[in-house]
């Protein structure tokens, strides 16, 4: 189950540099320019077994002329209401601003588990200037070099032993039940959607309140199925701030798509597929969790076009190239297919948890390798030697070969498509990995 970890902090004290460093990445822009980091990045982070997502948000910039001002700002406030941790970046070598003293006012108040991380301390000089940064109020302080790391193993040794459990209880996680959860954009149809399948026979199904502020499980336990549908629409009091909708709706699906299984995407199919909807779909994929799309409101748009083969070539072409997904027209208002939804949804899940032997691999894959081997790169010829499928959460399948820096991405997707084509692993994202023999 994920934890969301937010970093906040005015311009150029080194948010992106340590969001770098956390999540082992170069994804966010790092330049001395101040407030160069215009929109929040997302990443994950590894540490002491314990996996979470980071959200590097904008700087918080006051009063400033910056014409991004308010929407960094309603960004750094909606982080910090969804995020589970805060790490407060603050820098030595420019001493407590006023900046510093309205985000530490605003932490404060959020009454949110927050770490205050004093950023450039990378001499001993320096290091004595940090305990002045004690009178903001956040008691946790750690004093941290983005640019070279020191530090952060102990802010991370801090940030894992203080995020919250979230989801189930340890009781009903046990059951092992798959997680269904309705993601999309505002306004999709996601709340009718849970309330047309948990709506009558109250007594079957046994609501849940998750921990988490803005999902409820629902055990859903009729008609031979067995699982918990997770609603994440509507659960929670607007921000106080007129909210930049995208974020928002983006923050939720991160929070929402990692504690599912399976996701089913909700369309809004009088909009069509918008690049928010698409956003979510890469945030479903880049988290290794099955995906169904509905496209909703289907009884209003059904009469006026031409196919649902139309509708559907042309979200399959904005999803690629994984488009091994099933797409279904639904109807959350008169109930159409809505139960179509739920079986597909098991079919995926099930597709997820599927395990191929290495012999079965090995004996329908290493033909077809032997008959279009990867390019030769520079004069130098790969061999596939044999393939396992690894023991993950989700499939994912290791080549063994001489020379596995060579093997490019293109002959990567034609192998996934093969699998694909042997194996069901429809609407479940399969990681390929080259490995040395």
């Amino acid at each position: 189950m994920g934890n969301i970890v937010a970093i906040v902090g005015r311009p150029n004290v080194g948010k992106s540099t340590l969001f770098n460093r956390l999540t082992e990445s170069r994804h966010a822009i790092v330049d001395e320019e101040a407030g160069v980091t215009r929109d929040r990045l997302y990443g994950k982070a590894m540490w002491n077994g314990k996996e979470f997502s980071i959200i590097d948000t904008g700087g918080y910039a006051f009063n400033s002329d910056d014409f991004f001002e308010d929407e960094i700002k309603k960004q750094v406030v909606i982080a910090v209401e969804e995020a589970d941790l805060i790490v407060f970046v603050v820098d030595v070598t420019s001493g407590i601003t006023d900046y510093d003293e309205a985000v530490a006012e605003l932490l404060r108040r959020s009454r949110k588990k927050v770490v205050l991380a004093v950023n450039k301390v990378d001499n001993a000089s320096r290091d004595a200037d940090a305990p002045i940064f004690y009178s903001l109020g956040i008691p946790d302080l750690f004093t941290i070099s983005g640019i070279n790391g020191s530090g952060t193993g102990d802010l991370l040794d801090f940030i894992t032993e203080n995020l919250p459990k979230t989801g189930l209880t340890e009781e009903e996680d046990t059951l092992n039940l798959p997680r269904f959860t309705v993601v999309g954009r505002p306004n999709a149809g996601k709340s009718s959607l849970v309330n047309a399948l948990v709506g009558e026979d109250r007594n079957i199904v046994t609501p849940i309140e998750g921990t988490t502020r803005d999902s409820i499980y629902t055990r859903y336990n009729k008609f031979g199925h067995d699982f918990f549908l997770v609603d994440t629409a509507g659960m929670r009091k607007r921000t106080k701030v007129k909210e930049d909708l995208e974020f928002y709706s983006v923050m939720r699906s991160i929070r929402a798509i990692e504690n599912a299984d399976v996701c089913l995407l909700m369309i809004d199919a009088t909009r069509g597929m918008e690049s928010q909807d698409l956003k979510i779909f890469h945030l479903i994929e880049r988290n290794n969790k099955g995906v169904v799309i509905l496209v909703n409101k289907w009884d209003l748009v059904e009469k006026t076009t031409n196919s649902t083969r139309d509708f559907e070539k042309v979200i399959r072409e904005r999803i690629a190239p994984w488009t091994d997904v099933p797409i279904l027209f639904i109807s959350a208002l008169t109930k159409q297919r809505i139960f179509k939804a739920l079986e597909t949804a098991q079919e995926v899940f099930d597709n997820k948890q599927r395990k191929i032997t290495t012999s079965r691999l090995n004996e329908m894959l290493l033909p077809i390798v032997d008959a279009t081997p990867p390019p030769a790169t520079k004069g130098k010829y790969i061999k596939i030697k044999y393939i396992t499928q690894l023991p993950t959460s989700t499939p994912s399948f290791a080549f063994f070969c001489n020379l596995p820096q060579y093997v490019k991405d293109p002959y990567k997707r034609f192998l996934e498509n093969k699998i694909r084509e042997m194996f069901n692993f429809t609407g479940v994202p399969v990681n390929i990995f080259m490995r040395k023999k």
